[in-house]
């Protein structure tokens, strides 16, 4: 045997170090190609902008350039986050199993994924070759736009095979692995696997497979993907080429709000903006009972108004207000706890990811969306604020703090001001047609790189190449899925299953009063157990016809299921966002739940009141617009 060889069945020490620099040196290849192709979408739109509001020229090129650059960077991502292992996972089974079930697990994963990958390639070219369509204004052929499926998908199969399976010791293991997804393909397009798969009509392979799949921890967008397959393989090629192409055109202009708002986050967060909105919330309402509590909460609704990321908030404002609440005597499950809830208001609190989202999904305006908001924003960060006070008055904890002069609030207040203008830009730029909820993401970008480096001078070239590879992760993570429900949303439409969801909901629900009753419930449940955008990307499709049926206001609805899927957010067995601050600020998780409770009763009442006083949405909607 080579003495090279460390275990039996392992490949040689150089051999696994030459894998690991060849897919390291290929993920730096792809992120910088990703990461040079977000840059271009956002001075394209910042071009569009100029061009109609300085020179009253619009171009008629501009959303036809970002759709490309933006299919690219997002299936390019797609690969490098498959080589991260940072696709989102509803992880309730993975975390219960033991050390070799947990092998198996992933192992199991890894077999499925690679059998998605080897679908997009195979069909991502079959459509690719068969497409004819040009675009109008740049007349450029949609051969390149729908060529970047099976290029990422190829990437994220070299990725698998030279990436170790997690649990195993070497590449060998994923180089089989990735063969036996090749083969598990086949196999299932075989004659035999259609003819076994197609007793089951379409719905339940569809709903069955692809939420089968998530519960037990298989990537949301390999389950969605490889449920949509499955359902459709007996009826051949032609229903299945729709699955890639689906995929490509759901990534309309208006998605590219999602990454230019998380790049403005990530460029206020790297530019010193967070210092100053604690600052300046401390000498606001610092001297309340609760102080630093009152803090944390207005802190939360500043931020909200600049991130839009809940994930994002909870971890930035838990490591910075926990360790400082710990000291001044607040428990630290109760300040990681309030900070979870609290880390809800980025999606209350223009921009919001979660409507943007919902605002694709069910074909809403993101700018009536980010009126109806603000308040309900409110109206929960007043509801937050009235909890931390009960709970320091009933427990004895947080002091009255020393009140603040009003020259060090009008100090604080100067400081913090450049990011304070960030949300009115955002929204009166929309509600007055300056620019659209896209390109409000764009101008939201450059407007927090100016303030980061020229007004703050707290970012640098290190800190700015962080936040543009961290917005493009987290882009690609979410974006990805919600091209991959497309067709999933597809299959379920035209199986008509929205029909007779509507019909049996509308049968049992006399009005729409009990309507919402029922849905909140069902969405609370929901959210114990998935991800909001799992669970939107899901449920959007199919409640939307019924609420249109029973004539619910789909902004209002937007809103309530966003605030619901939230709180979801916070209660286990899920509870992404109790994880997210009790990891960074190493709190005993257990602990942290049982602090939430007076949160969720608090917001709870909360959602009853913009449940069923639609005016807290609709007026400020029919009084501002758009």
């Amino acid at each position: 045997m080579n003495s090279e060889v460390t275990a039996a069945g392992a490949l040689p020490q150089h051999s696994r170090a030459l894998n690991a620099r060849i897919a390291d040196a290929l993920a730096v290849a792809v992120e910088s190609v990703a990461a040079s192709l977000l840059v271009a979408t956002v001075a394209i739109a910042l071009l569009q902008v100029f061009c109609r509001y300085i020179l009253n020229s619009a171009l008629s090129w501009p959303e036809e350039a970002a759709k490309f650059a933006f299919a690219w960077f997002v299936f390019l991502g797609a690969a490098m986050i498959t080589r991260r292992c940072e696709h989102i996972v509803i992880d309730i089974l993975p975390r219960s199993l033991g050390p070799q079930a947990l092998r198996c697990h992933a192992l199991g994963v890894r077999v499925i994924s690679v059998a998605v990958s080897t679908f997009l390639v195979i069909y991502g070219f079959d459509l690719v070759q068969k497409s004819t369509f040009t675009s109008p204004a740049l007349q450029w052929e949609y051969t390149y736009l729908y060529l970047a499926i099976p290029v990422g998908a190829a990437l994220s199969l070299i990725f698998m095979a030279l990436t170790p399976v997690a649990g195993f010791r070497g590449e060998p293991v994923a180089a089989a692995s990735t063969a036996v997804g090749v083969a598990v393909y086949f196999i299932l397009e075989s004659a035999a696997g259609t003819s076994v798969i197609g007793h089951f009509g379409v719905v339940w392979p569809l709903v069955v497979i692809a939420i089968g799949l998530m519960l037990v921890g298989v990537p949301i967008v390999d389950a969605l993907i490889f449920g949509t397959f499955v359902a459709f393989l007996p009826q051949g090629e032609l229903a299945l080429l729709p699955i890639p192409q689906g995929m490509t055109n759901a990534l309309d202009y208006l998605l590219l709000s999602i990454p230019f708002f998380m790049l403005a986050a990530g460029l206020m967060n790297v530019g010193g903006i967070t210092e100053r909105l604690v600052g300046l919330a401390s000498t606001l309402v610092g001297h309340f009972r609760g102080g630093l509590g009152h803090v944390n909460v207005l802190t939360n609704t500043l931020m909200g108004g600049v991130s839009g990321s809940s994930t994002a908030d909870a971890a930035t404002i838990a490591k910075t207000l926990v360790p400082a609440m710990e000291k001044r005597g607040y428990p630290k499950p109760f300040g990681v706890a309030l900070t979870s809830a609290g880390s809800i208001l980025a999606n209350m609190i223009p921009p919001s990811m979660g409507l943007i989202i919902y605002g694709s999904l069910a074909s809403v305006s993101v700018g009536a969306l980010f009126v109806g908001t603000i308040v309900p924003g409110l109206l929960m960060a007043l509801t937050l604020s009235i909890v931390v006070y009960v709970v320091c008055l009933t427990r004895g904890i947080g002091e009255h703090g020393q009140r603040a002069s009003w020259n060090a609030r009008g100090a604080a207040l100067l400081s913090a001001l450049p990011a304070l203008v960030l949300p009115v830009l955002i929204v009166g730029g929309i509600r007055y047609g300056v620019f659209s909820a896209t390109e409000a993401g764009a101008v939201a970008a450059l407007y927090a790189l100016f303030c980061g480096v020229l007004i703050y001078r707290a970012a640098n070239s290190q800190t700015l190449l962080h936040a543009l590879r961290e917005s493009l992760a987290q882009t690609a993570t979410i974006v990805v899925v919600i091209a991959a429900s497309a067709p999933f949303a597809f299959a379920l439409i035209i199986e008509q299953v929205p029909q007779k969801l509507t019909a049996f909901m509308g049968a049992t629900a006399g009005s729409w009063v009990m309507l919402l009753l029922m849905l909140n419930i069902f969405l609370l449940f929901v959210g114990l157990a998935m991800e909001m955008i799992a669970s939107m990307v899901i449920l959007v499709p199919l409640l939307v016809p019924m609420l249109k049926a029973a004539n619910v206001d789909l902004v209002h609805f937007g809103i309530i299921m966003v605030g619901n899927l939230c709180i979801g957010a916070l209660t286990p067995p899920l509870a992404v966002l109790v994880f997210t601050a009790a990891r960074v600020t190493d709190t005993p998780i257990h602990l942290a739940y049982r602090a939430c409770r007076p949160f969720m009763l608090g917001l709870l009442i909360w959602l009853a009141l913009i449940t069923f006083i639609p005016a807290f949405t609709l007026l400020p909607v029919r009084f501002f617009g758009p």
